[in-house]
């Protein structure tokens, strides 16, 4: 009988074992996902603030492209003024050398434009618009 009760013990002890076995995996496995959904957690964070850093990021990269789109706007129509004005200019002078009683001024177009005398000239002299130098 003592060898039955002996097997008995040894099965229990077994059993008791394996429950602790159990035990010890169940607990592992819960630190496990307890560390899993923390990192799982973190990551999402990480993203988050990514997601704030991209917005405010596009948000300035917007407002930057509208303000060169305007000044664009602005350079551009002020350019069609201009061609419009240098066109206008153009026409004027060519009516006066062909109205004109000096046959000097006829021969304008031959002689070469000295830039350099003409931007010192320019900076000692202010000229507003066109009207200035028509009037």
């Amino acid at each position: 009988m003592s060898s039955i009760s002996t097997s008995d013990e040894a099965d229990e002890q077994q059993l008791s074992l394996i429950n602790e076995r159990k035990q010890r995996r169940m607990v592992s496995n819960r630190e496990s996902a307890r560390r899993s959904r923390m990192r799982k957690q973190k990551h999402l964070d990480e993203l988050w603030s990514q997601v704030v850093w991209f917005r405010n990021e596009n948000h300035q990269l917007l407002d930057k492209l509208n303000h060169v789109s305007e000044c664009h706007d602005r350079v551009v129509h002020e350019n069609a003024q201009l061609k419009e004005e240098t066109s206008d200019l153009r026409q004027m002078l060519t009516d006066m050398q062909l109205n004109s009683p000096y046959p000097l001024l006829k021969d304008l177009e031959d002689i070469t434009c000295d830039t350099a005398y003409l931007g010192s000239e320019s900076s000692n002299q202010s000229i507003t618009s066109s009207s200035d130098l028509l009037g």
